[in-house]
Parts: C-alpha cells; sequence; structure tokens
C-alpha cells in the first residue's frame, strides 16, 4: 500500500479551480494502490485508490481531460454540487462509475456503506485519443463534444473496457502502454456515442481547422497523392498563411500537414496492393514514389513490414 496522497483543504483550493489530470490527485485524500506507467500517459493516466470511510467537502478542481471513477470494492452515499448549489446525493456501489467532463470544480463528500474497503479506480483520458473519437464518431472537429455528467451509473461495456485496464495495471508483468493505448481508444469511442451531451451548447473549439475546411483539405490531399507534397495549395484551400495553416493542422489532426499526406498515400498503396494486381513498382509510383527502394522504406516504416509481405500476408 502506498504511502497517504497530499491533499488540499477546502479552504487553500478555493484559490485552484484548474489544474492538470496528474494533479488532480493531490485533493483527495486517499492510499495509492497502483498506477500506469508514465509511458501510457500519452493515452490515458490510471491510479488505484483506497479511499477513507469518510470525506467531507473537498473541492475538486476541474481537469481537461475527461474522468471516469470506476468503484472496485465497497460502497458509499456520496454528495456532489456545483460551488454554492444544492447538494444531490448518489449512491455508489462495487462496479458504478462517475463520469465527470466539467470546466467547472465542483464539491465531493462521502460517506461509505458497510465494512468493505472502498476502492477506486481513476481514469483520465488523454484528450488527444478523446478528440480523434470524437472526430470519428460524430465528425466534428471545431467544437468542444461536451458529456453528461454522471454518478453512481451502471454500463456493462464501460465496465468490461475498465475492468481490462484495471487487470492490466495491477498484474505481475509490466504494464504494456500498447494494450492501454488500445483499450483507451475503445472506451474514448464508446464515451462519445453514449455519454454525449446532446443538449448542452455547443462551443467554439479553439485553434482547430473547422470540419469544412478540414474536409476539403484532406479531398485535396487525396486527390494528389501522385504529385510532390506542397504546402502552398493546402493553405490556400483553408484561407490562411502557411504557418498558421500548419499549426491549426496538426492541433486539428495531431500530425504535421506532409506526415498526414505520407499517411494518405500508404492507406491507398494498401488499398492497391490488396485490391488489385498492380505490380508493387506501380503502386509506388501511383502513390508518387518513382523510387522502388524509397516505396519500400517509407511503407516499411509506416505499416511495419514491406509492401510484397503485406500482398502476401
Amino acid at each position: 500500500m502506498g504511502e497517504p496522497s497530499t491533499y488540499c483543504p477546502l479552504s487553500l483550493i478555493k484559490q485552484t479551480e484548474r489544474t492538470s489530470a496528474e494533479a488532480q490527485h493531490g485533493y483527495i485524500p486517499g492510499h495509492l494502490l497502483a498506477e500506469s506507467p508514465e509511458t501510457a500517459g500519452k493515452s490515458a493516466l490510471i491510479r488505484i485508490w483506497s479511499r477513507r470511510h469518510i470525506e467531507e467537502s473537498l473541492l475538486i478542481p476541474a481537469v481537461a481531460e475527461p474522468l471516469i471513477v470506476w468503484v472496485l470494492s465497497g460502497a458509499a452515499a456520496l454528495e456532489e454540487r456545483e460551488l454554492q448549489g444544492s447538494w444531490r446525493r448518489h449512491t455508489l456501489l462495487t462496479g458504478s462509475f462517475c463520469l465527470t467532463n466539467t470546466p467547472a470544480p465542483y464539491e465531493l463528500r462521502w460517506q461509505t456503506i458497510g465494512t468493505d474497503p472502498f476502492h477506486v479506480m481513476h481514469l483520465h483520458l488523454a484528450l488527444p485519443v478523446f478528440n480523434d473519437a470524437a472526430r470519428e464518431v460524430l465528425q466534428q472537429t471545431d467544437v468542444e463534444v461536451p458529456l453528461q455528467t454522471i454518478f453512481g451509473g451502471t454500463d456493462h461495456v464501460l465496465s468490461l473496457l475498465l475492468k481490462q485496464m484495471h487487470l492490466e495495471v495491477i498484474s505481475k508483468n509490466v504494464a504494456s502502454p500498447l494494450f492501454i493505448n488500445g483499450v483507451a481508444q475503445s472506451l474514448a469511442v464508446h464515451l462519445v456515442r453514449t455519454y454525449h451531451d446532446k443538449t448542452a451548447t455547443p462551443v467554439a473549439r479553439q485553434g482547430v481547422l473547422p470540419t469544412s475546411r478540414l474536409r476539403r483539405v484532406i479531398d485535396l490531399m487525396e486527390g494528389r497523392l501522385g504529385e510532390d507534397f506542397k504546402l502552398e495549395p493546402l493553405a490556400h484551400e483553408a484561407g490562411m498563411s502557411a504557418f498558421h495553416f500548419s499549426r491549426l493542422f496538426k492541433r486539428t489532426t495531431g500530425f504535421a500537414p506532409s506526415q498526414f499526406f505520407i499517411r494518405l498515400r500508404m492507406a491507398e498503396a494498401r488499398r492497391l496492393l490488396r485490391e488489385t494486381d498492380k505490380r508493387i513498382i506501380d503502386v509506388g509510383l501511383e502513390v508518387g514514389y518513382s523510387s522502388p527502394s524509397r516505396f519500400s522504406h517509407v511503407f516499411q516504416r509506416q505499416v511495419g513490414i514491406s509492401p510484397n509481405a503485406y500482398r502476401g500476408s
């Protein structure tokens, strides 16, 4: 069992309305039992806690990342409220979950029910993973995707995914970042599909390409896969300078325009290798590589195997 976490009393935390996912745990007293490796932090931050039986007036700072709290053992009567709001009471049972993604801090208090230890797993989902899921499911890039706030909910699919995360973190083996990333992506898609708050007023996402402009740019890229990459026509299509376009494109997609262009090329190459009998050299030419060795090198680096092995797999 880990050392008790340091935490801030209500009188001090009032000055801290927002914090990072990594620091939020410092505002809730408890014993840290296990956590995901730092290398998994790109997709999810997971911590398993033993919480105290009674807790009064904890003000929790808001974080940008969606947070899921899953009850591993025990039960509790929990109350929550916005600042200066009315208390709302919920019952947390083993297997139930809480979901928060609020831009404002909120207050919690609870008392456990029964004598079982009150153990919970906290999972902060990394924003790039969540934003990728929102982009795929909702086809939106230019607005924030709000989630419902839930306390004491039950969800069979969510529980199955969280159980896999829990088992991976407590395993005697070193937790696999690749495994955690895969489950985190599934979690993100499930959250967007199931808990997207359609009643919330859409808020424009700052510093990203609007969906319509991004679509036009990608269409232009797809029409020029056989040509050399040129940034200026893409920026012109988006109606902005090359510098500004590059910065917003990467913030929106997670990739620089040139990197995204290569990914589109490789996607088309994989399709041609699977669906046609074209020679590998001709496939390379069709996606812009006049040198067979260069095409093979880029394909191997992006896909993980050679074009010939991919066709034969």
